[in-house]
């Protein structure tokens, strides 16, 4: 199905003894808002800053207000916006002091020669840019839905938010946002700013990756899955089932939504479930969790 759509995931580090029925609300009403602005004319780039802005604002994921702390209580994000149409990118990674990081990300794409800031120089780049700053970090930041704050001797738990669209010009967008692995060492950076690894947008498709980053970057993340379609001729869901079976002989787990032009949408996991929708004009909206 062609035309206008938005795909988006709020992670694939679910537990399946969690209520996840105000996420699946979250997500059906923001997708579906997405794909009536898209039919309006809204560009593919404008759509994934706007969905993942919003999940970062609402705190159900581990993105944004929903970040939790690394091993010194400290929240560390990161994120990356991909402009398909003209092979752009922007991302900072571990910032501490920015409220919505896609937007810092977006910040760099479009003011700045680089692709990717980190630490301090990109939360001082951001906050000279006008963007919103953390409000009293006590305050601010919550548990995201179904990851517990304490959890000692558990695994790090992780999560990350992410948006892929296509126009009505044709034109793809992909946009990723973390808080990174619960507990990790401070100053780690995972897949999800790096574009080629958790993020990628060109003139074919769009992929937003979550999971284990470390195995994510190994097995060649977004990057790999846009390959195996320009140069091996897979379909879009071979190549995304792929990826992840690499993810998993890498011993991590995880999940992707990905959107090529023709309007094809897929989203695999290999996790108990993953926080997911789709929408657009003409179609059946899709909200899901498991």
């Amino acid at each position: 199905m062609t035309g206008p759509v938005v795909a988006l995931h709020g992670g694939a580090g679910v537990d399946p003894a969690s209520d996840y029925r105000a996420v699946e609300r979250h997500l059906r009403a923001l997708a579906e808002r997405i794909a009536a602005r898209l039919g309006d004319g809204l560009p593919a780039l404008d759509a994934v800053c706007e969905a993942v802005r919003d999940m970062e604002e609402s705190g159900l994921y581990v993105a944004g207000r929903g970040s939790g702390p690394n091993r010194d209580g400290i929240v560390e994000c990161d994120a990356c916006v991909m402009d398909g149409a003209t092979a752009r990118a922007g991302a900072v990674a571990a910032v501490r002091r920015v409220r919505h990081p896609v937007l810092a990300a977006r910040a760099v794409l479009e003011t700045t020669p680089h692709v990717l800031l980190v630490g301090e120089g990109a939360d001082r780049f951001a906050l000279a840019a006008g963007l919103a700053p953390v409000p009293d970090p006590a305050g601010w930041y919550r548990p995201a839905v179904g990851v517990p704050r304490a959890d000692p001797g558990a695994p790090p738990r992780h999560g990350t938010v992410g948006a892929v669209a296509l126009d009505l010009a044709g034109r793809l967008a992909a946009a990723s946002s973390t808080g990174g692995l619960l507990g990790k060492l401070p100053g780690r950076v995972g897949d999800t700013p790096i574009p080629g690894a958790g993020t990628w947008a060109d003139d074919r498709l769009a992929v937003s990756c979550t999971g284990v980053g470390e195995a994510f970057i190994l097995a060649g993340g977004a990057g790999d899955v846009a390959a195996r379609v320009r140069y091996g001729g897979q379909a879009l869901a071979a190549a995304a089932e792929a990826l992840l079976a690499r993810v998993a002989a890498l011993g991590g787990d995880g999940g992707l939504i990905a959107l090529d032009r023709a309007g094809t949408v897929v989203m695999p996991f290999n996790t108990a479930g993953m926080k997911r929708a789709v929408a657009g004009p003409g179609r059946m909206t899709m909200a899901a969790v498991f």
